[in-house]
């Protein structure tokens, strides 16, 4: 299985190349050169299958035996969920009226960040030992990635993290599971910006390729394919649990539901329905809308700022994985893409060509989603099922009720649930309702925290450099 760009610019590369690299060297972003098309039989073989198991078959069809020979992939993936909280690690809770709530945040920091970073972790840890080699991990986080990068990688020994959180963006508990964990691979800065500020220096740092070589740089953002692999097994594993049954010719269709920001979990859902699963995608976002404005109207421009909201994990303004869906939706058009990428770049403003408006509007349908109604879905969940909705997994099921109540007639829907209201008690108590907060979450704020800053009028690009640099040196000495 080969690995080309988005922007066609660079050469192809092996799992183990996308995996290290992030970006591709010409700015674009990795996609398998072709897709397994899966076969009504397969798919049928595959219906019964546990989500690890699911996970297996589908990295085992995007990595290759010659990498990872099936016997260890197994035991990597094992190992990544083996902290899990839930036996099924991923668990659909079925509620009133049609309502499907697939729950993607039962590891160890209640976020569906756990199940693709726990994986990529392994894999990476696997290459290093293979390599001999360290590597310097790099991470801009919204709220959630942080800790679940820190939490796949802490205490490992080939490997150094470096995570950007947007001070006073996240919340307080988002925060403490990042800046409580002294490990000495372990490094957190407090940056005074918002999420897509704080990814500038980032890219300003990957963009000097002779400096990511020398100093073993990679990205563990959903930029990382590896991240989108796992994220696929969200959408078969919904389909396969929401789907009447397997033996109708065609198929059943099956709508998923993405509550989104970076568009990762959208892009995997979009590659799946290509590989031939009969899902049916819905984004939603919150007021943060280019892929809502993208979808509806071909818009993708920036808006002048980004609005703080009650889903503040998907406050972003830049959703990288959108140039992975161009790319697939355009037939693998690198060139148009790279045009299209770089105009976006130079003017935070693109009208999508008519052609590709209308490949995405038919393959996803969108809504975004007020703070207001956040509150009222998760109010109206609890009044009806008795069951907590986190910010986030309200924005997806919002467009549920909007669409029931409606009365479309529809194929059954499935909302992807990725974090638990445990994280977030500042939403739950907006809504209304009683947070019900873990004994291992309350504990984080009795723990000694540790977090460097980097304020308004700083270099950021500088200091970050700096950190790289200082890590490299001490690498050096203790080897």
């Amino acid at each position: 299985m080969w690995y080309v760009s988005t922007r066609g610019m660079a050469p192809r590369v092996d799992f183990e190349g996308a995996l290290f690299s992030g970006y591709a060297p010409d700015g674009g972003l990795y996609m398998p050169e072709e897709l397994p098309q899966l076969d009504r039989e397969t798919l049928r073989q595959w219906s019964t299958l546990s989500y690890p198991d699911l996970v297996k078959e589908l990295c085992a069809l995007f990595i290759g035996p010659q990498l990872i020979s099936r016997d260890d992939l197994t035991g990597l993936i094992d190992r990544a969920f083996s902290r899990f909280r839930h036996k099924e690690v991923v668990h659909l809770s079925r509620l009133r009226n049609g309502l499907n709530v697939l729950e993607l945040w039962h590891g160890v920091t209640y976020a569906f960040k756990d199940l693709s970073l726990g994986c990529t972790a392994q894999f990476l840890q696997r290459f290093l030992e293979k390599r001999k080699q360290r590597v310097t991990v790099v991470v801009g986080t919204s709220g959630d990635t942080g800790s679940a990068a820190i939490e796949s990688v802490h205490g490992a020994k080939n490997v150094d993290i470096i995570v950007l959180l947007p001070k006073g963006h996240c919340t307080r508990i988002q925060e403490l599971q990042m800046t409580t964990v002294l490990r000495e691979n372990v490094h957190v800065f407090g940056v005074e910006g918002n999420s897509d500020e704080l990814d500038e220096p980032i890219k300003a740092v990957f963009a000097d390729v002779a400096f990511v070589k020398k100093h073993n740089l990679m990205s563990l953002n959903s930029i990382n394919w590896s991240r989108v692999l796992v994220q696929m097994a969200h959408h078969f594993f919904a389909y396969f649990r929401c789907a009447p049954s397997l033996d109708t010719d065609p198929l059943p269709a099956v709508e998923v539901v993405v509550p989104t920001g970076a568009a990762g979990n959208l892009a995997a859902g979009c590659i799946a329905q290509k590989m031939g699963l009969p899902i049916h995608l819905a984004v939603a976002v919150n007021c943060n809308d280019i892929i809502h404005r993208t979808v509806q109207r071909g818009d993708f421009s920036l808006s002048r700022a980004v609005k703080p909201t009650l889903a503040s994990a998907m406050d972003i303004q830049v959703p990288y994985n959108m140039e992975r869906i161009f790319w697939l939706l355009s037939g693998s058009d690198s060139q148009g893409t790279r045009a299209l990428m770089e105009q976006f770049e130079r003017t935070q403003s693109v009208s999508l060509p008519e052609e590709l408006h209308s490949k995405l509007s038919e393959a996803v349908a969108s809504e975004s989603v007020s703070d207001e109604t956040i509150t009222q879905t998760m109010s109206r969940c609890w009044e009806e099922n008795w069951y907590l909705l986190c910010p986030h997994s309200a924005v997806a099921v919002s467009y549920h009720y909007q669409q029931t109540d409606r009365q479309q007639p529809s194929p059954p829907r499935c909302c992807l649930a990725p974090a638990s209201a445990a994280k977030f008690p500042e939403a739950v108590l907006a809504a209304g309702l009683t947070p019900e907060t873990p004994p291992e979450i309350l504990a984080l704020e009795s723990k000694e925290a540790r977090c460097a800053a980097m304020r308004k009028g700083d270099d950021w690009t500088l200091m970050l450099r700096d950190t790289i640099e200082k890590l490299s040196r001490q690498r050096v000495i203790s080897s």
